[in-house]
């Protein structure tokens, strides 16, 4: 039961994202959708995409101020993995951070500042430490963009979902920081289902050394100074990210302001984040970008046009990262072949 489960559910899931898609842009009209597309044009699409990498870059350093131990190049480029399976393939958000992991220790040689061996301990703890604080300041963020949903008619049907949600969210995370720093038991037993789904070859080599792994998380959480600031870190991205919606919206010739533009990116990734199993978060974020472009004036066919923009940018940052994530890997596993010494 379990098992079907697990192969049907990701396929109701999209299915039902296809069928929301749909019927959003059959609501929209396609060729009112391409209009509101053309007045970005070509320069503007590379401006989006070179804005959306600048923020990528600021989110590996975000990593790296929770987890100074590994270098920040190879955080960034985990980081541009994780976010590109995540939002380029078929998978869930738990996907992406199957594949994060295996970037993190991708490379030749992938050793700490300290110059020991980086294995799966490291790449898992490394994982799990930046996707709390990455949380942590989302919810920061969505809770400022609620702020600014005040005094907006209809805001009510988005601030007390949001805010019991994120009342929620706050409850979930502070049992997840909990059960890394505490649950000893539980967190290994996690580390041992992601070696399996990671990459069955590997697969031992986490599982014996789970207890690694417990002192790896503890020596992460152990600096509270490095925690505060990747959470504050991310909290600066998502900000950034509202800004590169207020540029989105201001090329596709919807002039509203930069708090606006907060709001409006900020309820939209609280939703997303409760539609995370929808792979890609497909309808779910049209949707989301519709009914919040309606609350501040903005026509159904702007705010889909910001959902595709906003797709086209992921797919364009994304689809490279991937094919050289690919490159890495295949060469990663020819060495192993021809030293067997190297598998880590």
């Amino acid at each position: 039961m379990t098992k079907a489960l697990k192969k049907t559910l990701p396929i109701f899931l999209t299915c039902f994202g296809l069928v929301l898609f749909t019927v959003i842009a059959a609501r929209a009209g396609i060729h009112p959708v391409l209009q509101a597309l053309s007045k970005v044009g070509l320069g503007g699409f590379l401006l989006v995409v070179g804005y959306q990498l600048l923020v990528d870059i600021g989110l590996g350093l975000a990593w790296k101020g929770s987890v100074p131990q590994i270098g920040a190049v190879r955080l960034i480029g985990a980081r541009l993995a994780r976010d590109a399976a995540a939002t380029c393939l078929p998978f869930s958000q738990l996907g992406g951070i199957a594949i994060g992991v295996r970037a993190t220790l991708a490379g030749r040689n992938p050793v700490s500042r300290e110059g020991t061996v980086l294995r799966w301990p490291e790449g898992v703890a490394s994982n799990l430490v930046d996707i709390t604080t990455e949380v942590l300041g989302q919810i920061a963020f969505v809770l400022l963009a609620v702020l600014c949903l005040v005094g907006h008619d209809g805001a009510a049907r988005f601030i007390w979902p949001l805010s019991i949600g994120m009342v929620l969210l706050s409850l979930g995370i502070a049992a997840f920081i909990w059960t890394q720093l505490r649950g000893g038991t539980i967190l290994q037993r996690s580390a041992q289902f992601l070696g399996r789904h990671i990459a069955a070859g590997w697969s031992e080599n986490l599982i014996d050394d789970s207890v690694v792994f417990q002192e790896r998380l503890e020596e992460l959480w152990g600096r509270a100074d490095r925690i505060a600031l990747g959470a504050f870190s991310h909290f600066l991205c998502w900000v950034a990210g509202a800004g590169l919606t207020w540029l989105a919206l201001s090329l596709l010739g919807a002039h509203t302001g930069f708090m606006s533009a907060l709001a409006i990116e900020g309820v939209v990734c609280g939703i997303m984040s409760a539609g995370f199993l929808v792979p890609a978060s497909l309808g779910v974020q049209e949707a989301a970008y519709v009914a919040l472009g309606m609350m501040f004036g903005i026509d159904s066919e702007i705010a889909l046009s910001l959902s595709l923009l906003r797709r086209g940018r992921d797919l364009m940052i994304g689809i490279p990262v991937l094919l050289y994530w690919q490159f890495v890997e295949v060469r990663r596993l020819r060495l192993q072949v021809s030293d067997p010494s190297t598998n880590g």
